[in-house]
């Protein structure tokens, strides 16, 4: 006899439970269970469409990287005199071969030390750096953006933009 007021005990929490989840007002059993088998039917439907969802926004996702490997960037090339011996240098160009370290070999070669530099190649190669005269030598920014044009046509021929 015990047994069987446990278990019904039992399945009245785990009623109460199944009510409160899915928000049911109702009292019968059958109700409940009907209700239940309506929520996780709804809770299906709903996670079909999240999975559409995501699906489409992948292929947008994919297509947009797709474009971005087609796009020709122009190379874009700005020197900016700081004071009387440092530069802001800031270069764009299309990704590929080892850009970074032609420009690094041309500060060098114009005797201009990076005191500070951010690069990304993500979709592009993007370089700001500030960058230092070693010798307190007169260099004009024109010669700077000359060097880092030289450095980047080693790499390969693009469409050029100096600011």
């Amino acid at each position: 006899m015990a047994k069987k007021v446990q278990r019904r005990a039992a399945s009245r929490r785990k009623l109460q439970l199944l009510r409160t989840l899915t928000n049911s007002k109702s009292v019968r059993r059958r109700s409940i269970i009907l209700n239940v088998l309506l929520h996780f039917h709804k809770l299906k439907v709903k996670l079909e469409e999240i999975q559409r969802e995501y699906q489409n926004l992948m292929a947008i996702r994919n297509e947009y990287f797709n474009l971005l490997k087609h796009i020709q960037i122009p190379k874009e090339v700005k020197v900016e005199k700081l004071g009387e011996d440092q530069f802001v240098v800031k270069v764009r160009c299309n990704r590929g071969g080892d850009k970074l370290v032609s420009i690094v070999e041309a500060f060098e070669e114009l005797g201009l030390n990076v005191v500070r530099a951010r690069v990304s190649c993500n979709h592009f190669f993007a370089m700001e750096a500030i960058v230092v005269a070693q010798d307190q030598q007169t260099t004009k920014t024109k010669d700077v953006t000359q060097a880092i044009l030289k450095a980047i046509d080693k790499q390969g021929g693009e469409r050029i933009l100096v600011t």
